[in-house]
C-alpha cells in the first residue's frame, strides 16, 4: 500500500545541517513488523509513524523506531513529527499535544520554533567511580579529565560527562571495545564555549548499535534536554541558551533551550522538509 512520507531535518542552521527524520504520514493498519522493517531499510536514526491519538486531549499519535526497536520518545522525532502533522492542518495552531509511548508530550510554536517541554528523568544524581572509570576509558581520558558526572537518564540510559571545554569535546576519540558491556553505554559529553557568542557549550551523543559498535548521533533533543535539567539545576546554566551539536559530524545543530515560568525547560529547533513522496508499505 502506498503511503505518504517526509524527510524532514531537524535542529539545522540551515537545510541538511541537521538531524534526518523519515515521517510516514499514513501509517493505520501497519503491524509493529512492518514499522521495524521500514526503519530498518530507511536505515537513520529513527523513523516515525504517524496516527490518530488514543487519548484524551492529544492531537494526534506517534510511534518511534530505530532500527533496533521502538522508543517510547525521542527529542528530534518529536520535533519532526509535529513540523509534519502541523503542515497538514488547514490552520496553524501554536499548542499540540503528542501522544507517544512516554505518555503526552506538550509542544509549543508560537515562538517561530517548535519546541517540547523537557521529560522528566528517571534516572539522575551522581555516578558511581567504578562506572565513571569506566565511562572516561571509553572516551580515551584520564579521570582527572572528567570535570563533573551525572546521570541524566529520561530513557534511554544517558550518562552525562563534563569535560574542561567544546574543544576538549571535539577532541575525543572513543571506543566502545575498551567496555566489556557496550550494549548498556550511553553517553552524553558537554563543554562549555569559551568565547562563543552564540552558544552556551558543545554536546555529542555516543552509543551502541544492535552489534554494540559505538554510533554517534548528529544532533539529539532528548539528550540535551536532559543534559538542560542537570546544568540548569547545578547553576551552570541559565536559560535561555543554545547548545552546539554535530560539528565533529560536520553538522551544525543548534538546540535552543528556554525555561517556562512555572520552572519547565523546553527544548527547540528548526525543522525544515526536505522530501515529500510516497513508500510501499
Amino acid at each position: 500500500m502506498k503511503r505518504r512520507i517526509q524527510f524532514i531535518d531537524v535542529f539545522g542552521t540551515t537545510a541538511m545541517t541537521g538531524n534526518p527524520l523519515a515521517v510516514v504520514i499514513d501509517s493505520e493498519g501497519l503491524t509493529d513488523r512492518q514499522m521495524l522493517e521500514t526503519a530498518r531499510w530507511l536505515n537513520l536514526s529513527e523513523t516515525t509513524f504517524l496516527l490518530p491519538p488514543t487519548r484524551s486531549g492529544a492531537d494526534y499519535r506517534v510511534r518511534i523506531f530505530t532500527i533496533s526497536g521502538e522508543l517510547p520518545f525521542a527529542g528530534h522525532p518529536t520535533l519532526g513529527t509535529c513540523h509534519v502533522w502541523l503542515g497538514l492542518q488547514r490552520e496553524s495552531q501554536d499548542h499540540v499535544v503528542q501522544e507517544c509511548g512516554a505518555g503526552l508530550v506538550r509542544l509549543d510554536n508560537s515562538a517561530g520554533r517548535l519546541s517540547f517541554e523537557a521529560p522528566p528523568m528517571v534516572r539522575s544524581g551522581q555516578v558511581e567511580l567504578s562506572a565513571l572509570e569506566a565511562f572516561a576509558e571509553v572516551l580515551g581520558i584520564e579521570l582527572g579529565d572528567v570535570v563533573d558526572a551525572n546521570w541524566v537518564d529520561n530513557g534511554p540510559g544517558w550518562v552525562g560527562i563534563q569535560v574542561s571545554d567544546a574543544g576538549a569535546v571535539l577532541e575525543l576519540k572513543p571506543d566502545f571495545t575498551r567496555h566489556s558491556n557496550p550494549e548498556s553505554i550511553f553517553i552524553g559529553v558537554v563543554g562549555f564555549h569559551p568565547f562563543s557568542e552564540e552558544a552556551l557549550y558543545e554536546v555529542r551523543a555516543f552509543f551502541p548499535d544492535q552489534a554494540g559498535r559505538m554510533l554517534e548521533d548528529p544532533v539529539t533533543g532528548s539528550l540535551n534536554a536532559s543534559l538542560a535539567q542537570w546544568l540548569v539545576s547545578e547553576g551552570k546554566a541559565t536559560p535561555p541558551f543554545v547548545a552546539t551539536q554535530g560539528t565533529a559530524l560536520g553538522r551544525s545543530g543548534r538546540i535552543h533551550i528556554s525555561q517556562a515560568e512555572a520552572g519547565a525547560l523546553w527544548v527547540g529547533g528548526s525543522t525544515v522538509t526536505m522530501v515529500e513522496g510516497v513508500i510501499d508499505i
